[in-house]
């Protein structure tokens, strides 16, 4: 049962005379069961013949009243209201006119053949999935013609007292997505859940009727305005937007109700697959002062090979089998600072991998291949974690810890008892304008930091080991030479002579993330 209504028996007729398919039909009668647009096209099409009582008139007569001999072998509806124009019903989907209000969407792209070529072409992809939601994309006149329709039905329900709500009419995607979302997911074994996150995306164009939109560039001008990313001001929101302001009297002025019917339906764009992205976190070390962390490029050339995000990278792309990466981490060092201990909290996001699931043996696998690659960097507790999950990386930053180890040169000569002064300052309060070396891509300020920590070991009258504890976001260089004055206090101040840093090593970033896993 289609779930029609004794009122909804002259919107079919008018409907039908108007040229519109079957599933249109039930769109603007308000039929919202998912299973009555999954029906055949023949079987829907009975049904609503013998709801309005015409599937067993073996003969139509025309307006004089005559039975009618030579007709060809199809339905005609004959309107009781006082027009004596007899409506074709052709007998099959193959043999109806093109809908003038969804284009030929709900008639020819329902069947089992157009679900058949989506999900060959999904599987051309190579995705693995195991659920899926179907995203249309329909031409922005679509939402003219079903206005133009929406206003010749609601003249027929206005004059018998009853009322037609433009949103209670069922959206054409909605229609679309009931009556062929369901054999796409059984040709490809996969379930159909409103979340999923893999997205299978079907597309039409229309070129005959494209400039079905134009008249409301000239009425609603407000509503189209030109934009870098977009080919046509004539989107499908910009116009609904249009369509929500014009009265009804301009629209029928411009536009004809209902909409002409075309020559030709309309054509399908290629499927495309969209899978959300994956997030892949981790720690890393890195043991060389020649690696950047990302890519190192000045004034478009490079001045580097390879880099730390891409040698974490590279293994990941392949085996998810991904279209690219975004790298993050819990701060960065510079090229020349190595990062020991524990290593650095980072994450990876996969855009549009075609594979997800993988065991914890296969991701011990795919980190035991990054390790391999490279003797620059490590990685560690290598997982899988959630979208949210990444964002613990970055909350508190500031508030968490980081402990170096920095080889110091000193102009003066220095003793032992030169350094003990040191392991007496706790939490030291430092003032860094932003320093010089970053100044290009950072925006000027001044930052409060915390040194919370100090302690030393000479090495010999010109060097020792300074070790620090301090606040996250630091700028170490900059604390013991002082940047020209920029970061007060500084070592140099400290201990009252000229002093530099040679070499400098994270040795623990304090963040507890991601969870450790146990080799």
């Amino acid at each position: 049962m289609l779930g029609l209504k004794e009122k909804d028996r002259p919107v079919v007729r008018k409907l039908l005379c108007a040229g519109c398919c079957v599933r249109c039909v039930l769109r603007f009668c308000c039929v919202g069961s998912s299973s009555a647009y999954r029906r055949s096209y023949e079987d829907i099409q009975k049904e609503l013949l013998a709801f309005i009582g015409e599937e067993n008139r073996p003969q139509s007569r025309d307006a004089s009243g005559e039975e009618k001999t030579d007709d060809p072998p199809s339905k005609r509806l004959r309107i009781e209201d006082g027009n004596t124009e007899d409506c074709v019903m052709p007998e099959t989907e193959a043999d109806a006119d093109v809908c003038p209000v969804c284009l030929g969407v709900l008639q020819d792209f329902c069947s089992p053949a157009f679900a058949k070529q989506v999900s060959d072409a999904v599987k051309k992809q190579q995705y693995e999935f195991e659920s899926l939601v179907l995203t249309v994309s329909l031409p922005a006149q679509l939402s003219v013609r079903e206005h133009s329709c929406w206003l010749h039905v609601k003249k027929e329900v206005r004059e018998k007292s009853m009322c037609l709500g433009k949103d209670d009419v069922i959206q054409l995607k909605d229609a679309f997505k009931w009556a062929v979302q369901g054999k796409i997911a059984q040709e490809l074994g996969a379930a159909v859940l409103a979340n999923s996150p893999c997205e299978v995306s079907v597309g039409f164009i229309h070129a005959e009727t494209d400039e079905d939109c134009h008249f409301l560039a000239n009425t609603c001008p407000d509503c189209f305005k030109p934009t870098k990313n977009k080919a046509s001001i004539f989107t499908r929101m910009a116009v609904v937007k249009a369509l929500e302001k014009i009265s009804e009297e301009t629209f029928s002025r411009y536009y004809p109700c209902p909409p002409k019917k075309p020559n030709s339906r309309c054509s399908a764009l290629d499927t495309t697959c969209l899978h959300t992205s994956v997030f892949i976190a981790g720690r890393y070390n890195k043991f060389s002062r020649e690696l950047p962390q990302t890519p190192w490029v000045i004034d478009g050339e490079r001045r580097m090979d390879g880099s730390v995000e891409e040698l974490i990278a590279a293994p990941l792309l392949s085996s998810f089998r991904a279209d690219g990466f975004n790298f993050s981490s819990s701060g960065r060092e510079d090229v020349d600072v190595r990062t020991l201990g524990n290593g650095r909290p980072f994450a990876v996001e996969l855009l549009n991998p075609h594979r997800t699931k993988f065991n914890r043996t296969e991701i011990k696998q795919i980190q035991e291949t990054i390790n391999q690659s490279s003797d620059k960097i490590r990685v560690r507790d290598l997982q899988i974690v959630s979208r949210e999950a990444t964002s613990r990386m970055k909350e508190g930053e500031e508030e968490k810890t980081k402990t170096y180890s920095a080889l110091i040169w000193t102009e003066k000569t220095i003793d032992s008892s030169d350094l003990h002064f040191l392991e007496n300052i706790k939490d030291l309060k430092v003032a860094q304008k932003t320093p010089l070396r970053v100044l290009h891509r950072r925006p000027l300020a001044v930052r409060q930091r915390l040194i919370h920590s100090m302690s030393s070991v000479y090495l010999d009258k010109h060097h020792f080991t300074l070790k620090l504890r301090t606040q996250a976001g630091t700028y170490i260089k900059e604390f013991v030479h002082g940047d020209f004055g920029r970061t007060k206090p500084n070592l140099c101040d400290l201990m009252n002579t000229d002093a530099d840093i040679l070499e400098l090593d994270v040795e623990s970033v304090d963040i507890d993330w991601p969870p450790a896993i146990p080799d």
